[in-house]
């Protein structure tokens, strides 16, 4: 293969193809103006239906296509794709859209298909007919015997039996904040509090009402003051199930006018990870240390001052809190003042925010820290820890300060706070949260240890960048809702990894964004999936959107995107101006693809109609490579595992704009492939977010390929196609035979991305043998695996290494060797292990082998008491986490336990344990069932749809493939109905079983002769 600079792109043209089914748009009946057919309601009762979305398809024609070739159509054009040859130094200068008519050998669904489709819409048409003929009918058992009147609204009753005055779950937009005055007083012996909030608002329209949230707050004064008037006391209702409070009013509030609500309440600390929490930890003398901290993401200001606590809903903050003196106090912003209160408390108050933030962005905390700081561009720059880990925070400051000093060129907009606050919390179950100016940090995600590998160090920058990220793209610019939450967290994500490839390039973070992109494709693949951009109606649904199709698939569209756009810097301009367009506002998608669409004045090309189809539909395209002769046809569908009938027959084929790369043993730019060229490979790169399907020739001649030069693709298109291999046998298009045949190659390849990728699609197998007790497949499939990379395990040293990409590699080979229980594996980890334990620590194990020598260690009983010994006294926070799931991969059940417990092991750290156990043989029934047996803790401790209950269900029960184990599974999440059953982990976690039996039943006949 001829190198090539990476920004070429083929000079080729584009077309574009209208799908006609989704042409007309439906009628919008505006309630508010017919009265004539339904009662007067307030404006903020009126639901507009929404219109349909339209899915355009892009198509490429060749070059130049004679009458014979017109009429065979180009098979890109077929598709609705464009492609880019990496080759090519030459990119088109005209419009890539030009509109076409619909090609006119599209694929027909067939016979039975029509039939089905046929009747279902019958059966559809003739109830709406009887819908529409009787619309004052309700039909009860007796028939048709009394006539319905309009519907009004059914309002609640609030916990004082008044009619509460609103219905919904999102707030009316009658009233907007403008500012908030908080006065908070916390007692960390008590652990409780009391505040004052002071919330000023303008009225945007006419209303008698003012609805806002509250949680667990005991709201015992309340007074309302409008205009200059005087203030008044008013009643406060409250409907808990939906966490909001209302004040009534008899007269109007008009709009433009302006009034005061100021409420005087008392609450108790949180015992959770949300709200206003209290935390401790053990100071060096062994002392425990009280602190309280804020977690608001997503929906839990509310716990810690009424507000109103949605995103749209910007204001400005004034903060005040009291504290002892021997404590100190952080906000968003800088302090202003401290005063010394009659109590012998201190009051510090902090500058009014410059900035409209969210609810969810506002944060303080009330502890004993101590700072390192540095100024950037006029920013002051600080980490904070607790005393004795100061030490630890020296990496994070310098990286932190080298990220902000990015950004603001980036972004070509200046960071605009006068301080930025990076705070490690020792009990934080997130990984970090991005309050604007005051981002807090689990321990582990921001302190790194002189020792550290650079491995860990990539941990804590990736953390660091990704926030950062959030202070653009999250707090400047705020989705309108948390159905587009990947406009915060996919941004963040995708800025978090092209930031430190510039910032950082040692470490190697790109190896880590393959990884990340080929799990968001696994995820996207099932049924369960959502689309990115997606209906949110319930506070469980605003939890799952935290999920890796916000983050990784929403980061993995961004880089499809970037490397599509012609010019190096369209992307970047494209988000300056979005950035600058919305700065304080609040935003949707399409806001986005507008901005990228207006800055590109040379292809005109209409990025909103590009990505909506990535955006408003769940899944990815699967490509299918034809290859005849000279001719390569190109077909696509979605790839989904597991699909319903009804869903596939009565539904039209969901089509992507594919910006599709390729590469192969020439340089040939014409989609007319000769036939001397030998094997071509879709997707260079991995940029774009699909699974290609090259046929059983096209396999062979990419295989064969392989075998004689394996440096004739990149590692990471190596990777790729062992991932698709892999995905592809899922699905049931090409055999586990193939799989291997693709492996087979294996005995050659050094490079990390591939033999990683290869390495945990294989142990997933065993493990699932391995549960199934398949004694006899699973000793196969370790010889199988040892056949393919014994020889580079064994290469490997255990020592010190400086590579971030050497490190990876060499961890995965050695924790699937000892795991296979390698002699010479399982010897050096514990005699690594024995010299750490003799030399009281100060002997270091590199921290790439840590886990792998921990675990090794944990399999004996006395090196167990031992390793949970050195637990408990190790300050270091990524050496205490390895430990930990040491611990946590043997019989020993004692583990979950205490996580549950809180005492030895925080319990921010059970969905680790919980994964952990349920990794290995001995332990992945006990993990199960301690979930079924405490799952009304687990939900009191981490919300109902979280990101840590999605982890544990998914850890539980991902390796199951057996209908006993699906019954049970099924089962128990029916039986839990509002407490969880209809989570879509759940579904995912039914669905992902049933898949695993379905690749069982179809491979395990076969095994005895591939293996």
């Amino acid at each position: 293969i001829q190198s090539y600079p990476k920004n070429y792109r083929a000079n080729l043209p584009r077309n574009m193809i209208e799908n006609s089914m989704f042409e007309e748009e439906p009628d919008v009946v505006d309630l508010a103006k017919d009265s004539t057919t339904f009662p007067a309601l307030d404006p903020d009762e009126v639901v507009y239906e929404p219109r349909s979305s339209r899915l355009l398809v892009r198509g490429l024609g060749e070059n130049e296509m004679d009458e014979d070739e017109e009429d065979c159509e180009s098979s890109a054009r077929l598709l609705g794709m464009s492609f880019m040859n990496r080759s090519s130094a030459h990119r088109s200068t005209s419009s890539p859209y030009t509109r076409q008519s619909p090609p006119r050998s599209c694929s027909r669904p067939s016979a039975r298909t029509l039939v089905v489709c046929v009747l279902f819409l019958v059966i559809v048409v003739s109830m709406t007919m009887v819908l529409y003929f009787l619309p004052e009918c309700t039909f009860t058992k007796s028939g048709c015997r009394k006539q319905t009147t309009p519907a009004e609204p059914v309002y609640p009753i609030s916990t004082n039996g008044e009619m509460f005055p609103w219905a919904q779950l999102r707030l009316p937009q009658s009233i907007q904040p403008l500012s908030y005055e908080l006065t908070l007083n916390p007692d960390l012996d008590k652990m409780t509090f009391t505040g004052t909030t002071v919330i000023t608002m303008t009225v945007r329209h006419d209303t008698k009402r003012i609805v806002l949230h509250s949680a667990n707050l005991n709201i015992t004064k309340a007074t309302f003051k409008l205009g200059d008037g005087k203030a008044t006391d008013v009643t406060v209702l409250e409907y808990k199930p939906r966490q909001q409070i209302a004040v009534k009013f008899s007269e109007e509030l008009k709009a433009g006018q302006q009034c005061v609500l100021t409420l005087n309440y008392s609450a108790n600390l949180s015992h959770t990870y949300d709200g206003f929490y209290n935390s401790s930890y053990s100071d060096k003398d062994g002392n425990k240390r009280v602190l309280a901290a804020t977690q608001f993401e997503p929906l839990s200001a509310r716990k810690a001052f009424p507000c109103f606590d949605e995103p749209s809903f910007k204001a400005t903050f004034q903060i005040k809190i009291s504290r002892k003196p021997d404590y100190m106090t952080l906000s968003n912003m800088p302090k202003a003042k401290t005063t010394s209160l009659p109590s012998g408390l201190q009051l510090d108050e902090f500058e009014k925010t410059s900035v409209k933030m969210s609810t969810y962005l506002v944060a303080f905390v009330v502890a004993n820290f101590t700072p390192i700081s540095k100024n950037v561009s006029e920013t002051l720059v600080s980490v904070y820890s607790v005393p004795e880990k100061k030490e630890h925070t020296e990496y994070a400051l310098d990286t932190a300060c080298k990220l902000l000093e990015f950004y603001n060129s980036f972004f070509e907009i200046v960071y605009p706070l006068k301080k930025l606050d990076l705070v490690a919390i020792p009990d934080f179950l997130a990984g970090a949260m991005e309050n604007w100016g005051l981002i807090t940090f689990r321990e582990t995600s921001l302190l790194v240890g002189k020792q550290s590998s650079l491995l860990e160090k990539q941990v804590v920058a990736s953390v660091i960048a990704h926030e950062l990220a959030h202070q653009w793209f999250g707090n400047l610019v705020t989705m309108s809702w948390w159905n587009d939450l990947w406009l915060n967290e996919g941004f963040a994500t995708y800025m978090q990894y092209m930031s430190l490839q510039t910032v950082l390039p040692k470490l190697d973070i790109g190896n880590l964004f393959l990884d990340v992109r080929f799990r968001a494709l696994e995820k996207d693949a099932l049924n369960s999936s959502h689309a990115v951009s997606t209906e949110v109606n319930t506070p469980e649904q605003v939890e799952e959107m935290f999920d890796s199709v916000s983050y990784e698939k929403g980061a993995s569209i961004l880089l499809m995107l970037n490397a599509s756009l012609p010019g190096d810097q369209q992307f970047r301009k494209g988000i300056i101006q979005y950035l600058n367009q919305f700065s304080g506002l609040n935003t949707d998608t399409d806001n986005l693809w507008n901005s990228l669409t207006q800055v590109d004045t040379h292809s005109h090309q209409n990025v909103s109609e590009m990505m909506s189809s990535w955006t408003s539909q769940k899944g990815f395209p699967l490509v299918t490579v034809d290859r005849k002769g000279d001719q390569v046809t190109l077909t696509q569908e979605h790839f989904l595992l597991t699909s319903d009938n009804l869903i596939m027959f009565c539904t039209f084929h969901s089509l992507w704009h594919i910006p599709v790369t390729y590469i192969n043993d020439t340089c040939s730019l014409t989609l007319k492939v000769p036939q001397s060229i030998k094997w071509l490979k879709l997707n260079h790169g991995n940029t774009g977010f699909y699974i290609v399907h090259y046929g059983d020739d096209g396999w062979a001649a990419l295989i064969d390929a392989l075998i004689n030069n394996v440096n004739v693709l990149t590692p990471e298109d190596r990777a790729s196609l062992i991932h698709n291999m892999f995905a592809l046998s899922r699905l049931g298009r090409v055999s586990f035979r193939q799989v291997l045949s693709l492996l087979n190659y294996m005995t050659n390849e050094t490079e990390t991305p591939p033999v990683t990728e290869a390495l945990l699609q294989l142990n997933n197998i065993y493990r699932l043998l391995d549960k199934r007790q398949e004694t006899d497949f699973v000793s196969r499939m370790k010889v199988r695996i040892l056949s393919y990379f014994g020889s580079l395990m064994r290469n490997q040293t255990w020592d010190e290494e400086i590579s971030v990409s050497k490190q990876e590699l060499r961890s995965a080979l050695l924790e699937t060797a000892c795991n296979l229980n390698v002699d010479s594996c399982i010897r050096q980890a514990k005699a690594l292990f024995k010299k750490y334990v003799e030399s009281n620590g100060t002997a270091h194990i590199p921290g790439d082998l840590q886990r792998v020598v921990f675990t090794v260690a944990a399999q004996s009983e006395e090196s167990w008491s031992t390793l949970l010994e050195k637990y408990s006294k190790v300050s270091y926070d990524a050496e205490k986490r390895k430990m930990l799931q040491g611990l946590a991969s043997t019989q020993d059940t004692r583990i979950l336990k205490e996580g549950l417990q809180g005492n030895i092991i925080q319990t921010q750290e059970l969905p680790l344990v919980i994964n952990t156990v349920s990794s290995s043989f001995s332990g992945y029934l006990f993990a199960w069932d301690f979930i079924q047996e405490n799952w009304n803790q687990l939900i009191e401790k981490f919300p109902v749809g979280s990101f840590s209950i999605q982890k544990i269900i998914k850890s539980t029960t991902s390796q199951f493939s057996t209908q006993a184990h699906l019954n049970q599974v099924q089962g128990f999440f029916s039986s839990l109905k509002e407490r969880g059953s209809q989570m879509r982990s759940v579904q995912e976690a039914l669905e992902t079983i049933r898949l695993n039996q379905r690749w069982m039943d179809r491979n395990l006949p076969s095994f005895n002769e591939w293996l």
